[in-house]
């Protein structure tokens, strides 16, 4: 609630309120009888205007907010049609439109309303219509290219940041790979060099001492004491650095969510998950990357929660957003490719909606 509660403080809304502090104040030279509904709308459209930042995004109150706001801004239009200030609202709204869909779609809907102003003015007997509705709509689509540029470049940033983010994780999963062979191949180092000598030397030694010329001396059974314990050590040794740890997949999925600014990635991994094949990391770590962008792209969630777990020899992963899936569960591009990896690496998925909506994925993979 503290984050939406700061985004009213976005440049776009306080020069929106800017602009409509202004429209309020030119309100006063409306005819006293219709001033109290000139106010009533425009605290309407400021409503409409802040809603999509206050309150979570649904699948009607967007689409109703932009056929709303046109709306009261011709009926202030229509209340004092007199040159005023009121069209003004209409580049707001062109802004806010821009913003939420298509450049097209924004520019024919940009048309349609422009049409009704000029219908409005031709009513009320304006001198020049046409130049009146012109000067407005160069302002708005003005406004309507600086937000479609706006999102274009935040589309980009955060195409960019997914990039990295992906970077980021498979960086981490080959370094934290390119570790456990280095560890495999000093272990081989060790037991191929030096413990091929130190069982050399353990068999002359063993020689020397059943030699009747050496067999009463202190130093030989302290050799053969030494090298034996040297032995064992090493074998110790070796078996400590063939010991396969797994792949790091903490370091991995929390450096694929550190560069997204939302949502939240919250990760717990059980002490038994054991993961050696990169096939199944390289698995997990998509599934999560879609369950990330899916939850800030369609369910506006903040927080994502993952967990992974062994049972009965398979490994599972469980995803959990704070979302809401608009609409019925579909398989898009996304949820398909993420449907595909697991069942290459050997896996299922199963895909569904919490109790307040929220999606849910699980997903078992080869131990």
């Amino acid at each position: 609630m503290k984050e939406r509660l700061l985004a009213l403080l976005q440049p776009l809304n306080l020069a929106g309120m800017f602009t409509l502090l202004a429209v309020g104040m030119a309100l006063r030279w409306m005819p006293p009888d219709r001033l109290p509904y000139g106010v009533a709308l425009l605290v309407a459209f400021a409503v409409l205007l802040l809603s999509a930042d206050v309150w979570p995004r649904t699948a009607w109150w967007r689409p109703l907010s932009i056929v709303l706001m046109p709306l009261i801004a011709l009926v202030l239009i229509w209340l004092d049609p007199r040159p005023s200030v009121s069209p003004v609202l209409l580049v707001v709204w062109t802004a806010v439109m821009a913003l939420s869909i298509s450049l097209r779609t924004t520019l024919i809907a940009v048309v349609v309303v422009d049409i009704a102003y000029y219908v409005l003015l031709l009513i009320d007997g304006s001198s020049a219509p046409l130049t009146v509705v012109l000067i407005h709509g160069g302002f708005q689509a003005f406004a309507a290219l600086c937000a479609w540029y706006a999102t274009s470049a935040e589309r980009a940033r955060d195409a960019l940041a997914r990039v990295n983010a992906d970077l980021l994780a498979t960086r981490a999963l080959l370094a934290d790979s390119a570790r456990n062979n280095e560890r495999l191949r000093v272990a081989r180092e060790l037991h191929d060099v030096a413990g091929h000598k130190l069982t050399a030397m353990t068999l002359n030694l063993r020689a020397l001492a059943a030699d009747p010329a050496f067999a009463g001396r202190h130093e030989i059974a302290i050799a053969q004491q030494l090298s034996s314990e040297l032995l064992s050590d090493i074998r110790g040794i070796v078996q400590a650095i063939r010991h396969d740890r797994g792949l790091d997949l903490a370091t991995a999925l929390r450096a694929l969510a550190a560069p997204l600014p939302r949502p939240t990635l919250r990760l717990r991994i059980d002490d038994s998950v054991h993961v050696t094949d990169p096939a199944v990391a390289e698995a997990i770590l998509r599934l999560v990357q879609e369950a990330l962008t899916n939850s800030a792209r369609h369910a506006d969630a903040d927080v994502v929660q993952v967990a992974l777990s062994c049972d009965a020899g398979r490994l599972r992963i469980q995803v959990e957003d704070d979302g809401h899936v608009r609409g019925a569960l579909r398989e898009g591009n996304g949820l398909a490719g993420m449907r595909e990896r697991i069942v290459a690496a050997g896996g299922s998925l199963d895909l569904s909606t919490s109790a307040r909506g929220a999606m849910r994925i699980e997903a078992s993979l080869p131990a």
